[in-house]
């Protein structure tokens, strides 16, 4: 099994995977250099991948990376994790994708319409599913806080949840059984997952990503104001 590894270097992340006369897959543009005897490949998709690729605005190339040797992904201000897809299915939020192994199935959920509007996507809304045995890596704002339900029920703010098993039942509804009481509460809309399985939180975002975000935030309105 191809080995995975975060690497932190002067405040940026980034991703180690060693490989062994192995094969990995990762998201399009995310190579940052690679040693040994590796070979990159990035094959046409089908007809049906084009189609997707227009409709989710998603990336239909994922370059595939064999042989042995060491490879590097793009260093980010953002954090990574590392899992195991452990033969189950999963959900992970559009552009959280950065690499997986081989043997881990890439496709398309497309949520439900009144879900996907009420979480402010739009009419459509697409996450990228895993499914198989072997590790896999996304990207996101910063730590990840696993939680594992047990024929329960896990309610989030925000979109602060990054990834999830497609065994638990996801929707967005309002934080209270009135409109005024939501409102009211600080807390409009939130995300419900029942069920069992588990759910990837990252609440809180690196402070030099969040600082990065802040000042340019801060000069685009300037630009804006002029």
């Amino acid at each position: 099994m191809a080995h995975f590894e975060v690497i932190e270097k002067e405040g940026l992340f980034l991703v180690k995977t060693l490989l062994e006369n192995e094969t990995v897959r990762t998201e399009a543009g995310a190579m940052y250099y690679m040693r040994g005897d590796i070979k990159m490949e990035s094959k046409m998709p089908s007809a049906g991948g084009f189609l997707k690729s227009m409709v989710t605005q998603e990336s239909i190339f994922r370059p595939t990376y064999t042989g042995t040797g060491e490879l590097y992904l793009e260093p980010s201000f953002s954090s990574f994790h590392i899992f195991d897809c452990g033969g189950k299915e999963w959900l992970v939020q559009p552009g959280g994708y950065w690499a997986s192994e081989e043997a881990i199935q890439l496709d398309i959920h497309r949520d439900k319409v009144l879900t996907s509007f009420l979480s402010g996507k739009g009419l459509l809304n697409f996450w990228t599913k895993l499914k198989g045995n072997g590790k896999a890596v996304i990207s996101c704002p910063g730590p990840v806080e696993e939680i594992q339900l047990n024929n329960d029920r896990l309610v989030v703010d925000g979109q602060f949840a990054v990834a999830w098993e497609s065994s638990l039942n996801y929707k967005v509804e309002k934080a209270t059984k009135s409109l005024f009481q939501s409102a009211s509460s600080g807390e409009f809309l939130v995300s419900t997952y029942t069920g069992t399985g588990k759910v990837f939180l990252a609440a809180v975002p690196n402070w030099r990503k969040f600082l990065l975000d802040s000042v340019s935030s801060m000069m685009y309105m300037q630009s804006a104001s002029k």
